[in-house]
């Protein structure tokens, strides 16, 4: 249960902290920087999905088998559960328009700032970072909840 939690929390870390910040400064162009970036966002979404599947599922049998029948969905499964769709909404809504986006302007930073494909990506780039940033604080909240009850 633990395991599957910090998977996928750790891997928003990393990726947050870590691949992110170094596609953008060592990669030759931001144009490829943001296709590594993309690329690695929608591996980390199915991590996410899978070890979110597999939390909730281990997590309520856990409740079950410990607490009883009233008490197999916690307020940590509802939070679980917005995560997963949030990560449904960034990699099957915001992504898919991203990537349209991308291949549409080339190297989007070399795009007029005025741009109405530059301007919808960057509404959508502030989208995906919120959505990334709401699930990792979620994700936060459910390991100190899953802690507790150990």
């Amino acid at each position: 249960m633990l395991l599957s939690l910090i998977l996928w929390i750790g891997g928003l870390i990393f990726f947050a902290f870590i691949v992110a910040p170094t596609a953008f400064s060592v990669l030759p162009t931001t144009h490829l920087a943001g296709n590594v970036v993309a690329r690695a966002l929608g591996k980390l979404h199915w991590v996410g999905l899978i070890s979110g599947v597999i939390y909730l599922i281990s997590s309520m049998v856990y409740s079950y088998y410990m607490k009883g029948m009233a008490h197999v969905f916690a307020f940590r499964h509802i939070l679980l559960c917005l995560m997963i769709v949030l990560t449904l909404i960034s990699q099957f809504g915001i992504m898919p328009r991203m990537d349209v986006l991308r291949a549409s302007l080339g190297d989007v930073g070399s795009a007029p700032i005025n741009n109405p494909q530059r301007i919808q990506f960057d509404v959508l780039h502030v989208w995906s970072t919120r959505v990334e940033g709401v699930v990792l604080l979620l994700g936060l909240v459910v390991v100190y909840l899953t802690a507790r009850i150990f």
